[in-house]
């Protein structure tokens, strides 16, 4: 049984795929499989694939008979996983050198806990790598083991599922997997996060998260799949319904589903323009549904316009953009 299970869904990445597979297999540290589970790519990954695995023992390579998406073909990987720990890889990002070493020393030294998040870095097409706004969180100062009540800050985090290692048990006793759609990361790290007793961090950039040209990125593509959101929460709430134990992060969870939300619908190129006023009909009506007792707005702009957003008050929130938006330029000038 191998120490760690890299899964990496692949689908149409047939010019990053050999970058991204070079990164798992040239780690220092060897005891690995890697899962690679061809989505029914249309270009050269599946052939790609096949070649690195007979070069290579440690890749297993699963090709799927129809397309399934990102979220499902990662269940795809986890079910044939065997490791004790499982990581996550999309097929246009790259491991960091020496990264799962790393990662087994602390969680050697930490006596294997339930979840390990390491951070990561954006990495640019003119060359330029920056590490995320994380890097204040990882670094803060804290228990060496944890569960979420002593760091509730990890919630601010992009909710992503590749800066983290999972012990395979935990993720079957909680019965974690990916739904369908877009957002899919969000019903397994809230969940993962909520639930675990042991959490440990990485304090180093474990992935370098590539920033594709316009079109390379679908989160960054107009669809009404954006509107996949609402369900994704609808899954982390029901969690929350299934675990009464955990009922005090509904007002956290919410007031991040809003961030979230705002997030969707205020950057170009998400919701299509004809879309955006339905959007805010649903958020309404997904909001009225779900907001809890003990939800208090944050202040200042941000909590006006979710606050807004929650209303469902298209015009307001409009408004409200606009006005900032023009502060800003007056700044600026200034």
């Amino acid at each position: 049984m191998p120490r760690f299970s890299v899964i990496v869904p692949v689908y149409q990445v047939q010019d990053y795929l050999a970058e991204c597979l070079d990164s798992v297999l040239t780690q220092s540290f060897e005891d690995f499989e890697l899962i690679a589970v061809d989505d029914r790519s249309p270009d050269g990954c599946g052939a790609i694939l096949d070649a690195t695995a007979e070069g290579d023992h440690r890749v297993r390579v699963l090709h799927l008979p129809e397309n399934v998406g990102l979220g499902r073909a990662r269940n795809a990987g986890l079910d044939r996983a065997t490791g004790d720990y499982v990581l996550f890889l999309d097929s246009d990002d790259t491991f960091t050198p020496g990264l799962l070493a790393a990662v087994e020393a602390r969680l050697r030294h930490c006596q294997d806990p339930d979840v390990l998040v390491y951070d990561y870095a954006r990495s640019h097409p003119d060359g330029r790598v920056v590490r995320a706004a994380s890097a204040a969180v990882m670094g803060r100062p804290g228990p060496e083991v944890f569960d979420l009540d002593e760091r509730p800050d990890l919630l601010e985090l992009l909710q992503v599922v590749w800066n983290k290692a999972y012990r395979r048990d935990y993720v079957s006793e909680q019965g974690l997997t990916f739904p369908a759609g877009y957002y899919e990361d969000t019903p397994w790290t809230y969940p993962a996060l909520l639930a675990a007793g042991r959490i440990t961090l990485l304090d180093r950039v474990g992935v370098h998260y590539r920033q594709r040209q316009e079109g390379g990125n679908i989160l960054a593509t107009p669809s009404r799949k954006h509107f996949d959101v609402f369900a994704q929460y609808d899954l982390v709430f029901a969690f929350l319904d299934r675990r009464p134990d955990l009922d005090r992060w509904r007002p956290v969870v919410y007031g991040r589903m809003l961030h979230h939300l705002n997030t969707v619908v205020s950057r170009a190129g998400r919701i299509p323009p004809g879309d955006r006023r339905e959007f805010f009909r649903r958020a309404a009506e997904h909001c009225a549904r779900l907001r809890p007792a003990g939800y208090r707005p944050p202040a200042g702009v941000d909590g006006v316009r979710t606050e807004l957003l929650s209303q469902g008050r298209y015009t307001g929130y409009q408004a409200v953009r606009a006005l900032a938006r023009t502060r800003r330029l007056v700044t600026r000038g200034a």
